[in-house]
């Protein structure tokens, strides 16, 4: 084994994390069978409160309440709910009944923005008129698509002298996009 991996040593200290918060010594008088954690503090407080209080509706049974009161107080000395103490449990569901019931967003209450109408338009504008290099010499492209395009037929008792199609659509010279004008006018200042 080389020096560097004797070197490398990892250690963790997780035992401490999972031991509970407990109280075992108030000044140097030990607690007598302590240590006690949270949970059973407050419940031999607020039970032996509970018990004087009602003394007159239980003395008649005797020692059974006050054996049943120690009994939960050794009861919960290490209970979990869920993996966790019962007051983190408690204060856990405090904490999630007092969130609001869309969340939090940066420290503030999440709320859906109100609904409203969402409006808008649009334009349709009419194709530019070709430029005077388009009119003057039709692009090579262009004079292609012209040839093949097919002739509009004349209808039922028209002639192609005297009428012409209203449904047949024009068939463009020149370049009709701004996208084709550029093409035409790069292929015309190729050919030059």
């Amino acid at each position: 084994m080389s020096a560097a991996a004797a070197a490398r040593v990892g250690r963790f200290y997780t035992a401490a994390r999972r031991h509970p918060w407990v109280l075992g010594k108030v000044a140097d008088w030990k607690i007598p069978l302590g240590p006690y954690t949270p949970a059973q503090i407050a419940l031999a407080v607020g039970g032996g409160f509970l018990l004087v209080k009602t003394i007159n509706w239980w003395s008649w049974m005797g020692p059974v309440p006050i054996v049943a009161w120690l009994l939960a107080i050794w009861a919960v000395r290490r209970p979990k709910i869920a993996g966790r103490a019962p007051m983190q449990a408690a204060l856990g569901w405090v904490l999630l009944g007092w969130q609001p019931r869309g969340g939090r967003i940066g420290g503030r209450a999440a709320r859906d923005h109100s609904p409203r109408p969402l409006l808008g338009g649009f334009t349709i504008e009419g194709a530019p008129a070709p430029g005077p290099a388009a009119k003057a010499t039709p692009s090579p492209a262009a004079r292609q698509r012209a040839r093949r395009a097919p002739l509009p037929r004349p209808t039922a008792g028209c002639t192609s002298a005297r009428c012409t199609d209203p449904a047949a659509p024009a068939v463009p010279v020149g370049p009709v996009s701004g996208v084709q004008q550029l093409l035409a006018l790069a292929q015309q200042g190729g050919a030059r």
